[in-house]
């Protein structure tokens, strides 16, 4: 008698997106017109965005300046397409490092168990004491200013979320008939993890991934307010609110508002496609 063995859809999931909500497929479009802005941004930038011309400060919109100049006469739409880099590459950052090693950590705690498990629970719960942004300022007060120190921080503190949601996932996964059924015929367990019960519980490692995006994007955005996140000559939108605070006191608010109402069109934007997704997925799953 010969068995077949099956296994639930994963990545499969998120493919099956034909019946989208209206708010999703909006939130999607914002989702794209902002990674094709920082893709494309050296071509569509009218002007170099660290360019001073102190004649054309706080120049209102139109004209030369389609959206105005800040109090140093950088084009704002040039720092707002340029910057869009920065704001996403960090995120990017954050979500891969933390969810790469965040699935890896949970997936050896669940499978083998015991006093792995306990230990790697542990450490994980220790995590949790220390607020991201507060870490993200001691290891900042360290090394200095730059991108890689807050990601960094920020990678740490968002990977227990992903350990422990990998861990109840694979919990639940080695309860299927299908794990036992490949042990049973001499599968190694990284075999069986990463080629079977890895592709199934993908789908809602990626959706909470895409909202642990948005809140990265948030926290980096906040610490470059502050002046602790990137560089002053860089463009980042949470940096074009912190120099844009003078522009207001003189009655030209958009070189500081602006970056702010994109950095919230974009973390709701990537907050509504994850938790979207992560409901497709919860519906889907028998």
């Amino acid at each position: 008698m010969t068995v077949t063995l099956t296994r639930r859809p994963g990545l499969a999931k998120l493919r099956s997106a034909s019946a989208r909500s209206p708010l999703h497929a909006l939130c999607l479009g914002v989702v794209a017109l902002v990674v094709l802005a920082a893709l494309f941004a050296p071509w569509l930038a009218p002007y170099d965005p660290n360019e001073v011309d102190l004649g054309d400060a706080l120049a209102g919109t139109g004209g030369d300046h389609l959206l105005g100049a800040d109090t140093a006469g950088r084009d704002t739409l040039s720092r707002l397409l340029v910057g869009a880099r920065a704001s996403l590459l960090g995120p990017l950052g954050v979500v891969v490092f933390s969810t790469v090693v965040g699935v890896a950590v949970g997936m050896a705690a669940a499978w083998r168990g015991g006093r792995l498990d306990s230990v790697l629970s542990r450490s994980t719960e220790l995590v949790f004491a220390f607020p991201g942004l507060l870490l993200a300022i001691l290891i900042i007060s360290v090394y200095g200013e730059g991108l890689l120190a807050p990601v960094i921080a920020l990678a740490v503190a968002y990977l227990p979320y992903v350990s422990r949601l990998t861990r109840s996932l694979v919990l639940a996964e080695r309860m299927r008939p299908y794990v036992s059924a490949y042990q049973v015929q001499g599968h190694a367990p990284l075999a069986i993890c990463v080629r079977h019960i890895l592709p199934n519980i993908a789908p809602v490692v990626l959706a909470q991934a895409t909202i642990n995006f948005g809140y990265a994007l948030m926290d980096l955005a906040g610490l470059s307010f502050l002046g602790l996140g990137v560089p002053p000559l860089t463009p980042d939108w949470g940096r074009m609110v912190f120099d844009g605070q003078t522009a207001i006191q003189h009655g030209y608010p958009l070189s500081a508002v602006l970056p702010c109402v994109l950095i919230v069109l974009t973390v709701v934007a990537f907050n509504v496609v994850g938790e979207h997704w992560a409901d497709r997925v919860a519906r889907r799953t028998p």
